[in-house]
């Protein structure tokens, strides 16, 4: 019995050669999010991913979010989240706690996590070495330190993955008279990624991917032009909290990037899936 499961391991190594030969010494950029960021098990699982696309020598930089953190943060101190468009309004206070909590307590803590999977990391924000400069989101209703990404400066990230570390970044932005602004991590990864031109980007998610019906798992759209999106979204297949994740993939696509996937976070070990087999798993824009 034992032999077989030898022989088994054997087999999905031989299977994950040609992808191994494909993607070493290339950069993936994963945005890190949602349940995967939350479950013990799953983050345990996303980091072993990462380590061991490290050992086979592909450049990972990991962005992350921490909005629930953050809520938790402002609860404690007896102050209201509040989200316009999805969008957190980040007032003087606010931004005080994102920068602390995001820049400080999250990524301290994945760095820790990567390091305990004998990985090595270095944690960043935007405002380390001008890394990502904004200004403030121009938009009908005053968001307040909310900003939009005006440049990305890679020299920092490029350094670290050089020396063999894994970039994690929390989506902390300077503006150009000394302001701090808060970032949506989804925007962040995809202009990182067309920044670094990198070969994938990856966003984690809660969902499968791209439903043609949003109810039916079964329903799956596996691969997107581009082009389709338009179309996609008049039907409304592509609507709500879906619009702003999908517009970053375009724009990554756009910008670059070869390959934009959504894929589900809740499923473990679902990077080595995407990144390993020839079916993938969730939604590949091209």
């Amino acid at each position: 019995m034992n032999n077989i499961s030898e022989q088994d391991k054997a087999k999905v190594l031989v299977q994950a050669l040609p992808y191994i030969q494909k993607w070493s010494g290339k950069t993936i950029v994963v945005k890190y999010g949602g349940n995967a960021m939350i479950n013990d098990d799953l983050k345990e699982a996303v980091m072993s991913d990462i380590v061991l696309l490290q050992l086979i020598g592909i450049n990972v930089v990991l962005v992350h979010g921490g909005g629930p953190e953050i809520s938790g943060m402002l609860k404690k101190i007896g102050k209201e989240s509040r989200f316009i468009n999805g969008l957190r309004v980040t007032d003087e206070e606010t931004i005080d706690v994102v920068q602390m909590v995001l820049a400080g307590k999250v990524n301290k803590s994945l760095v820790q996590l990567l390091e305990q999977h004998s990985g090595k990391a270095i944690g960043l924000c935007g405002l380390d070495g001008r890394m990502i400069m904004a200004e403030k989101k121009a938009s009908g209703i005053d968001l307040g330190f909310v900003g939009e990404i005006t440049e990305v400066n890679t020299e920092v990230i490029e350094n670290a993955t050089k020396n063999g570390y894994v970039p994690i970044i929390s989506t902390v932005a300077g503006g150009y008279g000394g302001e701090v602004y808060n970032i949506n991590a989804d925007l962040a990864a995809a202009r990182i990624a067309a920044d670094l031109k990198a070969a994938k980007l990856i966003l984690m998610t809660d969902i499968r991917g791209l439903l043609r019906d949003k109810d039916d798992d079964e329903t799956l759209i596996p691969v997107v032009n581009v082009s389709e999106v338009p179309s996609l979204k008049r039907e409304g297949i592509i609507s709500g909290g879906m619009i702003p994740k999908i517009d970053c993939c375009v724009e990554a696509v756009r910008r670059g990037v070869k390959r934009a996937h959504i894929i589900d976070g809740r499923i473990p070990h679902s990077i080595l899936i995407e990144m390993f087999s020839d079916e993938g798993i969730g939604t590949m824009f091209y």
